[in-house]
């Protein structure tokens, strides 16, 4: 097991070195799950965490979140679980360089780290990362609304915050879709930046005020929009416009259940957490990354794992969560000896 730790010191003082001993070796893997900010889709980490500590006997996996979506907080807060005896780190960059140099300091010093659900820019020391295809998700989801529209009509893109580096996958994802469409299919309106209660409430609900007439379908591709997005169009009462949301918010699968969302796409965040602490794990036992993993092929990274996706419909509303306990326990069968090299 890695001896070594990084204790950050505040200000221009930058890093220093220590060794760690006796209670923080004994406590074995200690990881840290690090969203950038608050937000509901990263709840399932602690369970996901929790579980992967139990089942692996891990010393901890526990989820610390930042008060607020800024990256100095994020930074500051995994500097003080450094400090605090986390020795492995699983962090969503709340920006895709700026959360790379901190993963590049904790590697410099033997902390593993990877990314989850969201990838860094390269060259990095993160190694790997574990989230949703989110440009083939939003892609697929797309492709359900155009069918479900009988391939013509207008449409609109709901979507999250342009310092997600997942955002501009998903409306590339999103034109793509439309582009195959043949010419039947437009796009609208892409609203962006607006996955928080507050600005995804007003700018949603204002479009549809000022141009539901005119939209024959939506996609929705962050769970906040997905959110507000049902909930307004259940308050309209009016099934013409048929949507595609994302995640498994209670609202949006009521909303399926009931007529006002054709579908919504499924990710898979506490298999994220799970996967990801059962691997640093094993990192910190001495395995390393294998020279011939698997990695899957995504503009997003070189060292990318799918977590899973799948379209659920009114069908399969009331088993929603086999699909993604499936993709989990495929994942966990193969992952060790497809991605890690274990003497």
């Amino acid at each position: 097991m890695n001896t070594k730790y990084l204790r950050f010191l505040a200000g221009a003082a930058g890093l220093a070195l220590v060794t760690a001993t006796g209670a923080s070796a004994a406590e074995g893997t200690r990881v840290a799950l690090v969203p950038g900010g608050p937000h509901p889709y990263f709840a399932a980490w602690e369970d996901g965490g929790r579980d992967a500590a139990k089942d692996f006997e891990l010393g901890a996996a526990d989820y610390k979140v930042p008060p607020d979506w800024e990256l100095s907080l994020q930074n500051e807060l995994i500097e003080s679980l450094v400090s605090q005896g986390y020795n492995s780190f699983l962090v969503f960059p709340g920006d895709s360089v700026g959360t790379n140099s901190t993963l590049n300091e904790l590697g410099d010093f033997g902390i593993p780290s990877a990314a989850l659900a969201g990838c860094v820019e390269e060259p990095t020391q993160a190694l790997f990362c574990l989230g949703t295809d989110t440009g083939n998700s939003a892609y697929l989801g797309t492709k359900e609304l155009i069918n479900a529209l009988g391939g013509s009509g207008k449409i609109a893109h709901f979507t999250g915050f342009l310092v997600d580096p997942n955002t501009q996958l998903r409306i590339d994802a999103v034109e793509r879709a439309v582009a195959e469409a043949g010419g039947g299919v437009e796009i609208i309106q892409v609203i962006a930046d607006i996955d928080a209660p507050e600005p995804a409430d007003e700018k949603i609900n204002a479009f549809l005020a000022a141009r539901g007439s005119e939209v024959d379908g939506i996609v929705t591709t962050a769970w906040i929009p997905a959110v507000v997005a049902s909930t307004a169009l259940r308050n309209l009462g009016d099934k013409r416009i048929k949507m595609v949301g994302i995640d498994h918010d209670q609202v949006v699968l009521d909303a399926i259940k009931d007529g006002f969302v054709h579908g919504t796409m499924l990710q898979n965040p506490y298999g994220q957490a799970y996967i990801g602490s059962y691997a640093m794990n094993l990192l910190n036992e001495g395995c390393s990354i294998s020279d011939d993993a698997p990695w899957a092929t995504t503009a997003q990274t070189s060292k990318f794992i799918d977590s899973g996706t799948a379209f659920v419909g009114a069908d399969q509303i009331a088993n929603y969560q086999d699909a993604m306990v499936k993709v989990t326990q495929e994942i966990m069968t193969t992952f060790k000896d497809a991605y890690l090299s274990c003497k």
